[in-house]
């Protein structure tokens, strides 16, 4: 499905509802000389969201296979991309690299820095480590440089079903109402300054792993999270 407006149409996202309806894993793909997908899905997910790519590009002209942490939606499928796209490698963090992924992935990982940029023809990414934001000491982002969506993996996490592919409304208060009730951050006493460097590339699109994408100026949602981080 492609994302409007920030987006442009080489940036698409999947959308999956988790069973019984309640809760939504993305995927978005970059197509360019060099395409990328960030975040895999589970593993049992994997038939789907490879068909949803074979419907756009060649399943096996995918070159990055990348995601924001270790965790089942996020890379759970790994290495049957790795088989399916023979040329693609992981792309994450070097923690992630090192903790986990060259021991469980098939083909060894791209592991990049953090202010990193990896160049995939027309598209430019930079990746950020956000360390425990919200979780996993292996955690990271990446920002398309080009027209500025943040692929921002768990954060601003809305649960339910239903909601648009990308909006303009309100996700601030169903994510944290989501956080207050789950608890699934880690407080990490470095929050703040993470989401200042986040805002500081002034987002037009906050590409989020569950519930919608928005739209609008993510520097000021970056930092109302940041504020309400710390009440």
């Amino acid at each position: 499905m492609k994302l409007p407006g920030g987006f442009t149409a080489s940036i698409r996202q999947f959308r999956w509802q988790a069973a019984r309806g309640t809760f939504s894993f993305n995927q978005y793909l970059i197509v360019d000389d060099a395409p990328l997908l960030f975040h895999t899905g589970p593993r049992k997910m994997f038939p789907l969201v490879r068909d949803a790519v074979a419907s756009i590009i060649p399943v096996e002209s995918l070159r990055h296979i990348a995601f924001s942490h270790v965790e089942a939606d996020e890379c759970g499928s790994l290495n049957e991309w790795l088989d399916a796209a023979p040329h693609a490698i992981p792309l994450c963090g070097r923690i992630a690299a090192m903790v986990s992924i060259n021991d469980l992935a098939d083909r060894a990982p791209r592991a990049v820095a953090h202010d990193e940029v990896i160049s995939l023809g027309k598209h430019t990414l930079r990746w950020f480590d956000t360390p425990h934001l919200p979780h996993a000491w292996d955690c990271g982002f990446l920002m398309e440089e080009n027209t500025r969506p943040l692929l921002c993996g768990d954060l601003f996490t809305q649960p339910g079903s239903g909601q648009p592919p990308v909006t303009d409304s309100d996700i601030l208060g169903p994510s944290e109402a989501f956080r207050h009730a789950m608890d699934y951050f880690s407080y990490t006493r470095n929050a703040r300054r993470m989401m200042e460097r986040l805002a500081s590339t002034e987002p037009a699109t906050l590409a989020c792993m569950h519930g919608s994408a928005w739209q609008g100026d993510g520097a000021t949602l970056l930092r109302a999270l940041a504020d309400s981080l710390e009440l």
